[in-house]
């Protein structure tokens, strides 16, 4: 009796009573045959337009190959055609050739492998109307992961916010890119943010550490512009005589805001006008110490968006 094959891996099945004394060749083939089946890995290199990934009965060929990564360099889009067509395959593939790959085995439907991606096929082995089907397109995610931790409605961001249990809108979580604002403003949120950035807490805010920004400022024609956005320490080295102090983009009424000054003396000694808004205790505004390289520090406060200021000395003539 004539050896028979599998129908679909090509495995000799010898007949009885054949291959007296040479068994160990058939077994050998035959067990190289499954580990190509069970875990094999195939580089194959594509070149020209159309290729054929045959599967041989009884012998060692690239069809039996579990997982096969195409590389080479094709034409265009290559067609490779799995033979033969009357065999049921599963293959994973990987296309790492920069050309599409069109995956097919006879007239029926076939799969298309862009280049860098990779994907699990089923070959249905339908002889001349055989057709290939992609089973990672057909696969239900959502139908394999439990309510409990639901991600599952993948396709309703909503749904699975609720279903998560946090309590914003897909809106409010949709800021991973950070060009955009941290968060939109709405009540009964710990954490807030408006189109400035400008982050709000609903609640105290308790720091292992704090830190202030600290930025120059240097005076032009005689204007000094301290710009409230950029920072709360500044400082000015002076050069010339400030008959203008601009205090400008304080946050609005109702927010409080307070920076500190430092001015160093020039090696001439330069004047410093304050304006009206900035009141002083007693009503009068400090004289700038007039030492080569003396150090005045100042704080000012305001509450009203800038309207009126509280000047404060920190100390002067500090060397």
């Amino acid at each position: 009796m004539a050896s028979t094959y599998t129908s679909n891996t090509g495995i000799e099945k010898p007949g009885t009573g054949e291959q007296s004394g040479t068994w160990g060749d058939t077994v050998n083939t035959n067990s190289d045959i499954l580990d190509r089946a069970l875990n094999g890995v195939l580089t194959l290199a594509l070149s020209g337009a159309s290729s054929t990934l045959t599967t041989t009965d009884g012998t060692l060929s690239n069809g039996q190959y579990k997982l096969i990564i195409f590389s080479g360099t094709p034409s265009g889009t290559h067609t490779l055609t799995v033979a033969p067509n009357n065999a049921q395959k599963i293959y994973f593939l990987y296309n790492t050739t920069g050309e599409s790959i069109i995956i097919s085995q006879g007239s029926g439907s076939s799969v298309t492998l862009p280049s860098g991606e990779s994907d699990v096929v089923y070959c249905d082995g339908g002889g001349a109307s055989a057709a290939v089907v992609d089973l990672s397109a057909n696969f239900n995610v959502a139908l394999h992961l439990e309510v409990e931790n639901n991600l599952g409605d993948l396709q309703s961001a909503p749904a699975a916010i609720v279903n998560l249990g946090v309590n914003a809108t897909a809106a409010e979580l949709n800021y991973s890119d950070l060009d955009q604002p941290l968060g939109i403003s709405s009540a009964s949120k710990v954490v807030t943010a408006d189109a400035n950035g400008d982050v709000s807490l609903s609640e105290e805010l308790k720091a292992k550490s704090y830190n202030e920004t600290f930025a120059t400022a240097s005076s032009s024609s005689g204007v000094l512009t301290i710009d409230c956005e950029t920072g709360n320490v500044f400082q000015s080295t002076l050069t010339e005589n400030v008959t203008t102090l601009t205090l400008s983009n304080p946050p609005a009424t109702g927010t409080s805001y307070a920076f500190t000054l430092k001015l160093v003396q020039d090696s001439t000694a330069r004047t410093f006008a304050w304006p009206a808004s900035v009141n002083w205790a007693g009503g009068t505004a400090p004289t700038l110490s007039s030492t080569s390289g003396a150090v005045d520090i100042y704080t000012l406060y305001t509450t009203d968006g800038g309207t009126n200021w509280y000047g404060f000395i920190g100390g002067q003539e500090f060397s």
